[in-house]
């Protein structure tokens, strides 16, 4: 039976994880399932046919130690998933710079190698809005993201420089979308289309992740959508086992947010179907 390790981190008891669901349609298939968590020292990957980064959702505190767990996987016999090169192209949000140049459309964005006082109003000029989201270039489960007024900026201007004294800044226009409709979400396993959930905030935030109490719901992607999402699976500078597109609505035009290619929740959970179809195209994949 062939050995497939599914990337983790030590301490996940307050998160929302069901990549489990994968391990009972993976065996069916001949591959045996473990789970390892990425601080794991001197561990054997050789012993893995894949590896597969999943649950990994500290890595961006600890971001060159994480590069270097992937890239001891790297050099091991194991074929490291997603690959390497689409995991650095991925870990700075500066990708949808890449993506845009390519016809993408994303949301306007003010990029901060280093946050400043200037930025903020600069970015409410920019975007003519009265509300902006601050977020770093490297950045997962909402952290150090904030929902900035003109009337809260002296309030909350001495923190936020503070936090991001070594960190880039990425602001955007917040988007009323996200409260009233939601962000939609598009699964992709090798590039096959799997299932779309939207995800909307709790009641007075902005943040969607069920970690902060965003619910979640199936739906079923208009045209519109399935057309941006490939257009932008067609963007990528390398094939993925697994992506994410992350859609939002800007004045009724679709945009995209973010796209996650490393360690982004699958909601396997959401649809009964994808955890047996992930575990096909996986298996046809590394056949």
């Amino acid at each position: 039976m062939r050995k497939v390790a599914i990337l983790t981190t030590d301490k996940l008891e307050d998160f929302f994880v069901y990549d489990q669901m994968l391990e009972a349609p993976l065996k069916q298939l001949g591959w045996a399932y473990s789970e390892v968590s990425w601080h794991a020292k001197n561990h054997n990957w050789d012993e893995y046919d894949v590896v597969v980064v999943r649950s990994t959702w500290d890595y961006q505190a600890h971001c060159e130690e994480f590069l270097a767990c992937l890239q001891e996987i790297e050099n091991s016999s194991a074929t490291l998933c997603n690959s390497m090169s689409l995991i650095e192209w991925n870990i700075s949000k500066t990708y949808l710079k890449e993506l845009e140049d390519k016809g993408v459309p994303i949301i306007p964005t003010l990029w901060a190698e280093k946050l400043q006082e200037h930025h903020f109003p600069q970015a409410f000029e920019k975007f003519e809005c009265d509300e902006i989201v601050i977020k770093p270039y490297v950045s997962a489960n909402a952290d150090f993201t904030y929902r900035i007024t003109p009337a809260s900026v002296a309030k909350h201007l001495p923190s936020i420089l503070a936090e991001y004294v070594d960190r880039s800044a990425m602001i955007q226009p917040f988007l009323k979308s996200i409260v009233e409709q939601g962000e939609y979400s598009l699964f992709y396993f090798d590039s096959q289309y799997s299932h779309t959930i939207c995800k909307q905030p709790a009641k007075g935030d902005f943040r969607v992740q069920e970690e902060h109490g965003g619910q979640l719901s199936k739906i079923v992607p208009t045209p519109e959508m399935l057309a941006l999402a490939q257009q932008t699976i067609n963007a990528l500078p390398n094939e993925s086992l697994y992506a994410r597109i992350d859609i939002v609505s800007l004045d009724d035009v679709l945009m995209i947010i973010e796209v996650e290619l490393i360690e982004p929740s699958l909601y396997f959970n959401m649809d009964a179907a994808s955890p047996a179809f992930f575990a096909e195209v996986f298996a046809n994949k590394f056949s």
